[in-house]
């Protein structure tokens, strides 16, 4: 069974299309990334699939379940962190996790043991007792993760996660974060801006714009629906030059077929006698695919 499905998902207020026939299904303890600009439609189809919005066509599923007709059931299997989270302002850090774990149908004994636990893993211990009104930003960001894990949902929905952290606390969100899905289970579903950061954390990606999901499936599969190249690339003794490579950035390059040219080329180069400083394969980032769908992007189509 699917951790999330959706088929033909689509959403509009008024004559405006948010959301225009999105299909997707995503297997338990995947991550899984969604990209777009804003006002792709991201936040809307996290509504429809947590209930919070009732689609204008197409049906959605979370394990199975309707977020529509058993919304109690889809709530308890989801943790939803979003940039505009909010805590009591005048209840400590751990006094708004307790609070927020007894609303969810939690003990105050059990609620106290996983707050504590979720505080120590990102690294909130010593603030634990400070007002969540005083939280700096990247503190907050934290917190709401906290609370999004209270009740150990199989389901994650998170929302920039990692946003106004600095380097040392974003590497504790993405530690837990890949635990979650790793040795829980857990299926994330992120919406981010942050390429570099998806690119690292995710296994699978689509990517949203004006509604439509352009293009859905790992970065080998989106490079090769984007024609993103491979490119074999050498930087040889200053001034030389091959046949059939063009230089770029001190490198002389070609696009490669398949990975497994490679050794052949290198070898190839050497037997001409050239000196070979440094050799290496360029694969498309995940940054290269996204522009290349945005930048073809006229309206939309699925792929």
């Amino acid at each position: 069974m699917d951790a999330i499905y959706a088929q033909g998902l689509s959403r509009s207020f008024g004559e405006k299309k948010a959301l225009e026939g999105l299909s997707l299904s995503l297997p338990q303890g995947s991550v899984f990334g969604f990209l777009g600009p804003n006002g792709a439609g991201k936040t809307t189809t996290v509504k429809l699939l947590t209930g919070l919005l009732t689609p204008t066509r197409g049906e959605c599923a979370v394990f199975g379940l309707s977020p529509r007709s058993d919304a109690e059931k889809v709530h308890a299997l989801c943790g939803v962190m979003t940039e505009s989270a909010r805590m009591y302002p005048q209840l400590s850090g751990l006094a708004n996790l307790i609070f927020f774990g007894e609303l969810c149908g939690m003990t105050r004994a059990a609620a106290t043991e996983r707050a504590g636990e979720l505080l120590k893993k990102l690294d909130l211990t010593d603030s634990e007792k400070l007002p969540a009104g005083k939280y700096s930003t990247g503190m907050a960001q934290r917190l709401s993760l906290a609370r999004a894990l209270l009740g150990r949902p199989k389901v994650l929905f998170l929302d920039e996660p990692t946003s106004g952290l600095d380097p040392e606390s974003a590497q504790a969100v993405n530690a837990l974060i890949s635990e979650q899905a790793g040795q829980e289970g857990v299926t994330v579903f992120l919406c981010t801006h942050q390429l570099r950061y998806a690119q690292d954390l995710c296994d699978s990606y689509g990517i949203l714009d004006h509604g439509f999901l352009l293009a859905k499936g790992d970065l080998s599969h989106l490079a090769k629906l984007a024609g993103c190249q491979s490119y074999a690339s050498f930087r040889l003794a200053s001034g030389e030059e091959l046949a059939g490579f063009e230089r770029k950035d001190g490198w002389l390059r070609r696009p490669l077929e398949s990975q497994e040219e490679m050794p052949g080329l290198l070898r190839e180069v050497v037997r001409e006698g050239r000196c070979v400083y440094e050799a290496r394969i360029e694969t498309p980032t995940l940054e290269d695919v996204y522009f290349s769908f945005i930048g073809q992007s006229e309206g939309g189509t699925e792929s």
